[in-house]
């Protein structure tokens, strides 16, 4: 009785062995799809899908890349000075991207989304905001320009969107919120732009000059730098403001410049302005026969150890940096006066000083 036990037990135990081994072999014959396995049915696109696809298909083709070239001639024989992105301003022709993308090129090609591609020409820079303009040298049928929008309502957390050619990678596009809003950001010109838009929208290299979008597609900013100790996204992207770009942009079309307003001062450092415990511009020195000059203000005298100004308001508007100045003369424009809110040996004072345009009068880094 007890042989029979074990022989069932062994052979129980044989079976399963069996199965254990043979599993794979019954499961890839009998369960292995040999033919293509049928669609399955989707529900519809999310909302927020159907709006990134459509800001996407709508605003692609007015976005191209720009190439900078070296040495001019024909575009075939040219070498590469540099690349990134631009998008179509106007049925003219005309293509907006940052001045740093074309800084240094003798000549220019645009393609398109289409993989057309044009010779184009700088017809205006404005190393102060780091925008400039191309037009394209041969005419033909263009996309649509991209619609414009407004910085100025902005809110933190709303969706924005970056269309651009990272890494030469052309037609990309990348999503996120608006970050943060007011920023500040130095430009190769020596000033600020004033209230720059941060996005964690990924901006990499090549992304430059390509458009900030809203979730209506309409023209939010112009993404020109990323924060990265490595040189690619990491979440902190910034746009000059659109409503910065449609005031320039025009007036680098009409005369190929852009008025630098200022009064004729030499701003002192910010470092300086915190050491001395004051909060606003200080006045480190003034060009003679400037308006700033014929204010009357006073720069620093560095031999009685005195101050000199402080600008603290334009226009009864705050300043309590460079940019603050800046934006405010900047909106004040050349040819016309302002009135600043100065301190002045502890005292507060307002004078009334004349907006000239200093690129014209030998103007020099961080001189409003």
């Amino acid at each position: 009785m007890q042989d029979r036990t074990t022989r069932i037990i062994m052979l129980v135990v044989a079976v399963l062995l069996a199965i254990l081994v043979l599993q794979p072999y019954v499961n890839s014959y009998f369960y292995s799809a040999r033919e293509p396995r049928p669609v399955a049915a989707r529900g519809d696109l999310a909302e927020f899908e159907r709006t990134t696809i459509q800001v996407f298909e709508t605003v692609a083709p007015s976005v191209v890349q720009v190439v900078a070239l070296q040495g001019r001639g024909r575009t075939t024989e040219a070498e590469p000075a540099g690349s990134g992105t631009g998008f179509v301003w106007d049925a003219a022709g005309h293509v907006v991207t940052n001045h740093h993308v074309v800084e240094n090129g003798a000549s220019f090609a645009v393609r398109f989304a289409s993989g057309e591609v044009r010779p184009a020409e700088v017809i205006g820079r404005a190393p102060n905001y780091d925008l400039a303009v191309l037009r394209l040298q041969r005419q033909g049928s263009l996309p649509a320009p991209v619609n414009v929008g407004s910085s100025a309502d902005l809110k933190v957390g709303q969706t924005a969107y970056a269309i651009g050619n990272p890494f030469g990678l052309d037609q990309s596009l990348t999503t996120g919120v608006v970050s943060a809003l007011k920023r500040r950001l130095p430009t190769s010109g020596g000033r600020e732009v004033a209230d720059v838009i941060q996005t964690d929208a990924a901006i990499n290299p090549g992304n430059s000059g390509g458009p900030l979008l809203d979730s209506a597609g309409r023209l939010i900013g112009v993404n020109t730098a990323i924060y990265s100790p490595s040189g690619t996204s990491a979440g902190i992207g910034f746009a000059i403001p659109v409503d910065v770009v449609n005031r320039v942009v025009p007036e680098l079309i009409r005369t190929g410049r852009v008025p630098t307003p200022g009064i004729g001062i030499l701003a002192g450092d910010e470092t300086l302005a915190a050491q001395l415990g004051v909060t606003g511009v200080v006045v480190a020195d003034v060009v003679p026969g400037s308006p700033a000059d014929r204010a009357g203000l006073r720069g620093v005298d560095q031999r009685a150890g005195i101050i000199g100004d402080v600008i603290v308001g334009v226009e009864d508007a705050p300043v309590r940096h460079l940019s603050d100045l800046t934006d405010r003369l900047e909106r004040v424009g050349v040819g016309n006066t302002v009135k600043l809110q100065i301190v002045r040996d502890n005292r507060s004072e307002t004078i009334e000083v004349a907006v000239v345009d200093v690129e014209q009068q030998g103007g020099r880094a961080r001189r409003p």
